[in-house]
């Protein structure tokens, strides 16, 4: 049961990861593709620390999830005029 929660885990990071990257290149804000390329590479040293399996790393894994998942829904619902 772990290891398939942590290929799910790997696999919705590495999804956020190139979601991130794809809206880098299409924002036309400076700020949001700094911050979009930072994220990807947070999610980027997420997914290699899964893919090590290098024990102590689990734990943040699920703190980043939750934290994309909701800076990801919000982002989307308010865009600027």
């Amino acid at each position: 049961a772990g290891r398939r929660r942590m290929n799910k885990d790997l696999q919705e990071i590495r999804y956020f990861e190139r979601l991130c990257v794809e809206q880098a290149e299409l924002t036309s804000l400076e700020l949001a593709r700094i911050g979009l390329l930072k994220v990807a590479d947070d999610c980027r040293a997420a997914a290699e620390a899964i893919e090590s399996r290098r024990p102590g790393h689990l734990g943040p894994i699920a703190g980043v999830m939750q934290t994309l998942k909701l800076s990801l829904g919000h982002g989307r619902a308010s865009k600027p005029h």
